[in-house]
């Protein structure tokens, strides 16, 4: 830990690095985690809704498929936009208007009544929702050097799994509690409850959030200089200063297969746990949620422990590829099936290592790109690594629709994620591991 900093004319800045930075994530990192864990609710949900809209509705398997996967063709496609968008126009005004559009839509879902205004939601919401990971990991690059990006971003990302723990026993109280009251379905007041809270929060984001070190009135002067000195220290040797260059280094490539890859697999967790947990012959949707707890609850530690030690040992590249290797077991286990106790395991295994293996991953690409590049860098691997979110459900649905089991879905994904791990062990170059 440094104590001391000598800036130019200022002085020596004394202070506590440590307890600084750890004022800072208290500050930002509850906040932006609230706003993520809401984003995987908003976006997931749909996952409960399916164990009775698709009755109420007549919808068949491949449009649910369809539908869960096109959300994510329109957040892909708008990435890259509104990182640089958010870039110049800051994180306060930016996240606070993804979430109150977002929100709104997700609210909007729970008047459905085709397949058609279904795909159309879905679309938009995805459109509404598009940037809020990629800007916050870039948000995270202004108050960060890269060797302590592990913990807040596995802090940050932590709101996923954190949504299954608390989103799935919610959201199957509400699907057996709310059912027909004022006449609704269950799955409308599901939208209606889960939407309603991200239009609020993002009201409070737009007050509450500081866009760069330098307009943080709760920090000194000193304390301002500090942290800038850190960053412009972290980023001194950052190759990549054009837009261009993010597009023509083939390590950025290599980075979006991975990333792909990764998101396989936490999607497939979001989209298929209740109905892989209903599947083992559970059929009350509250027992389904408390289930869930099991392999959301695992992901939050292993993200956490996985993160610390990653910073600590400034080590990036098995930090990561040993969780995808854990997460590919886990899909296999699955397929194996036999009895719950085996399905829940591997439930376990696939969600603690795809997550964790997620939230290590920004590690590395982060630690090339700065200023634009890495609005640009950052949004490219998300928005590519995102279509897996419409490959995964629709391969699921399709599959399912035409064989009556998932099993070959689950088969290939962790074949794809044992891919992943094999490209970051042999061709992420070294440099980006020790940072």
């Amino acid at each position: 830990m440094r104590s001391t900093l000598q800036i130019g004319e200022i002085g020596v800045i004394t202070s506590d690095e440590s307890r600084l930075y750890r004022r800072i994530t208290w500050r930002i990192i509850p906040l932006l985690m609230m706003c993520y864990m809401l984003a995987f609710l908003d976006r997931t949900n749909i996952g409960y809704a399916r164990l009775a809209m698709l009755s109420d509705l007549g919808f068949s398997e491949a449009v649910y498929g369809l539908g869960a996967g096109i959300f994510f063709i329109g957040y892909a496609a708008c990435e890259i936009p509104s990182n640089l968008i958010m870039h110049r126009v800051g994180a306060r005004r930016w996240i606070s208007r993804i979430m109150v559009t977002w929100g709104t839509l997700s609210v909007l879902m729970m008047f459905v009544k085709t397949p058609a205004m279904f795909y159309v939601l879905r679309l938009l919401l995805g459109i509404a929702e598009a940037g809020l990971l990629p800007g916050v990991i870039l948000y995270l690059t202004y108050w960060y050097p890269a060797h302590r990006r592990g913990q807040v971003v596995a802090a940050f990302t932590a709101g996923l799994p954190l949504s299954g723990v608390l989103g799935g026993p919610i959201s199957g109280w509400i699907m057996r509690q709310m059912a027909g009251v004022h006449g609704w379905a269950g799955w409308q007041w599901l939208f209606l409850l889960e939407g309603l809270p991200t239009v609020l929060i993002g009201v409070f984001v737009f007050w509450y959030l500081d866009d760069r070190i330098e307009r943080a009135k709760w920090l000194s002067d000193s304390e301002k200089l500090l942290l800038s000195a850190n960053i412009a220290e972290d980023t001194k040797d950052v190759s990549h200063t054009s837009l261009l260059g993010v597009f023509k280094d083939p390590q950025i490539w290599i980075f979006c297969v991975i990333y792909f890859n990764i998101l396989l697999g936490v999607t497939a967790i979001a989209f298929w746990l209740p109905a892989i947990i209903q599947s083992t012959g559970v059929k009350d949707t509250f027992h389904i949620g408390l289930l869930g707890l099991i392999p959301y609850g695992t992901a939050i530690v292993a993200m956490v422990s996985f993160g610390r030690s990653a910073d600590r040992n400034r080590e990036r590249r098995w930090h990561m590829v040993i969780p995808m290797i854990i997460s590919a077991l886990g899909f296999s286990l699955i397929g194996y099936g036999g009895s719950q106790v085996i399905v829940i395991v591997g439930l376990t295994a696939a969600a603690a290592g795809s997550m964790a293996s997620m939230s290590l991953f920004w590690a590395l690409p982060t630690a090339v790109l700065s200023d634009k590049a890495a609005a640009a860098g950052i949004g490219l691997i998300s928005s590519i690594g995102i279509v897996s979110g419409f490959v995964s459900p629709y391969m699921f649905g399709v599959v399912k629709t035409l064989t009556n089991s998932i099993v070959p879905a689950l088969y290939a994904h962790s074949v794809l994620l044992l891919v992943g791990a094999l490209l970051a062990i042999f061709l992420v170059q070294a440099r980006l591991v020790n940072k």
